[in-house]
């Protein structure tokens, strides 16, 4: 496997002057060596082919990129510090950015570990750290990503269910903070031979399957229910066993064991319908 070794290349501004400088010589002596004898203009044409191709050597190196170089094929290096630069003119350069990228994967549809079809899709934030393994060791370091982090969405959801199963258990969408590090985790080995740092990844889209979406929906109403029928049973007891306590260190009310269940029964009612209570006056019974 390469691995990426930095190489430090001289100026290209002070080259580039030195070059210049000798090109000028260079026509200087052509003119001076043709009035001479015919002969004389060979040397200086030579030296000026021989400038103009050193000048080939230079090269502009942007913020957020890097230059590798290749000698006949054989890896020589890599250059990092931007600005204008000079190596050898033999060498090739191929660009390779450093910068921050990011992108969507495909909406897929999988099983989750329960077995529930689900739709799911995610957000990677990405950037080449190894310019040299992310040209030699993948075809197209972009490509290579985009189908590694699909692959590796697709085995975090048929590891952890859409809703949890149990008290604790980690899932989809109740804990998107664990689930989006242990995606992250999950692609940025997939990718680490392609020289490749992930920076983040989260899920932007998490739903039910159409063909169970309905039926879960009414499966969460229904959990959705039966929690705030709880909380509304704790609430009437706490007020049934206030207003006896209150009645009981009063004494101004006396209440058998029966009228205390009657009244019990008749405040849970109230307090636990699902409709306003409605006034009923009691105006005796016949003899």
């Amino acid at each position: 496997m390469v691995q990426e070794k930095t190489i430090n290349a001289p100026s290209g501004f002070l080259a580039l002057t030195v070059l210049l400088g000798l090109l000028v010589g260079c026509g200087f002596l052509f003119f001076v060596g043709a009035r001479l004898t015919p002969l004389g203009a060979i040397v200086p044409m030579l030296g000026a082919v021989l400038i103009l191709f050193l000048m080939k050597g230079v090269f502009i190196v942007n913020p957020n990129e890097a230059k590798v170089m290749q000698f006949f094929g054989s890896y020589v290096g890599t250059v990092r510090d931007e600005g204008l630069r000079w190596v050898n003119p033999l060498y090739n350069k191929s660009t390779v950015s450093l910068r921050i990228r990011n992108f969507e994967t495909e909406q897929l549809k999988v099983n989750d570990h329960s077995g529930s079809p689900i739709e799911i899709r995610a957000i990677v934030v990405w950037h080449i750290e190894d310019a040299a393994k992310a040209l030699f060791e993948v075809d197209h370091a972009d490509n290579f990503v985009r189908v590694q982090s699909e692959s590796a969405l697709r085995n975090l959801a048929l590891h952890y269910a859409y809703e949890p199963q149990s008290a604790g258990e980690i899932s989809l969408r109740t804990h998107p903070e664990e689930i989006a590090e242990k995606l992250k985790i999950e692609i940025q080995n997939r990718v680490a031979k392609a020289g490749v740092r992930i920076g983040e990844a989260r899920i932007s889209h998490l739903a039910y399957a159409p063909e169970i979406a309905h039926a879960m929906l009414r499966r969460q109403q229904a959990i959705a229910v039966i929690a705030a029928r709880q909380k509304i049973v704790e609430g009437a007891v706490g007020m049934v066993q206030m207003a006896l306590k209150h009645l009981s260190e009063d004494g101004s009310v006396k209440l058998d064991e029966r009228q205390k269940a009657e009244m019990v029964s008749n405040l849970l009612v109230v307090l636990c319908a699902d409709r306003d209570a409605q006034a009923v006056v009691n105006v005796g019974s016949k003899s």
